[in-house]
């Protein structure tokens, strides 16, 4: 199969309509149909059932559906990541790092500076993700390697190397009646009604139902935390660098973070290899 049919193909089964396909993908709809047909004679199934009431996908359309996004995908970021390797040689960045805004400040700083000072190392570009970007992007092709946060990111995929696991607090305002506590218990977190916990976007941009504010960074998250109208749990790393008007408590039944640095199996760079080492020898 061709990339160009897979495309084709794509455009059709999310339409559901060979003429807005056609229009989404620029080309006039007879010809569209004969590649969708040759399709179907080469792979010897039908792949989308036709009548006057409209467009179908078949079970095996279904199949192709998902099996084309994934090698359309994989596709687009081999061609990222050749050209990111073609632009070495003339000075440009080597290797792109994904990373949560405001999470493992420190850690990144450490890992930066450990990976300069290796022998042929090259620059890398940071790109901060918001919540859960991390592993779309080095999925995509626009990142080589990602910080993720397990179990928060899934790192389905990656080959993975641990760097550090911690443990989670809840982040209170000063002065708040619990923030003097030892420590706190989810259950007591999770029933303050006056501080409810925020609610991060899922990777489809969408948010879940519920009381606490819809939050998408970590500086919104502080700033409404010291207004108090939340409260959020943690990795204790984020304790570094809070200001005045917020407080930590250690919540010792909260599941522990694993921070780890994940980059794809198939790689064979020696800047991504460089990167990787001097991150684990931390």
């Amino acid at each position: 199969m061709e990339t160009r049919e897979l495309r084709y193909f794509v455009a059709v089964a999310e339409e559901l309509h060979f003429g807005r396909a056609a229009q989404r993908l620029g080309i006039a709809q007879p010809p569209l149909s004969r590649a969708i047909a040759q399709l179907e004679r080469r792979l010897g199934a039908t792949l989308l059932n036709r009548d006057s009431r409209g467009v179908a996908l078949t079970a095996a359309g279904t199949v192709l559906l998902q099996e084309a996004g994934a090698a359309l995908d994989a596709v687009e970021a081999a061609e990222r990541r050749t050209r990111r390797a073609a632009l070495a040689t003339t000075g440009r960045p080597a290797v792109v790092l994904a990373a949560k805004a405001g999470a493992s400040g420190e850690l990144l700083a450490k890992i930066l500076a450990a990976y300069a000072a290796e022998p042929g190392a090259v620059r890398v570009d940071v790109i901060l993700c918001g919540p859960g970007e991390q592993a779309r992007v080095l999925h995509d092709g626009r990142a080589d390697v990602a910080i993720l946060h397990r179990p928060f990111d899934d790192t389905a995929g990656f080959d993975t190397e641990d760097l550090r696991t911690e443990r989670q607090i809840v982040i209170l305002p000063a002065g708040h009646p619990l923030s003097t506590r030892p420590h706190l218990r989810l259950d007591e977190i999770t029933d303050l009604s006056d501080l409810p916990l925020p609610r991060w976007p899922r990777p489809d941009g969408t948010f879940a139902d519920g009381p606490g504010p819809q939050i998408r960074d970590h500086t919104q998250l502080t700033q409404l935390v010291a207004l108090g109208r939340a409260c959020a749990i943690v990795p204790e790393s984020a304790c570094a660098g809070l200001g005045e008007d917020l407080t930590a408590v250690p919540v010792p039944d909260a599941p522990h973070v694993t921070t780890v640095i994940a980059w794809p199996p198939h790689s064979r760079s020696p800047e991504v290899a460089g990167l990787v080492r001097a991150a684990v020898m931390l």
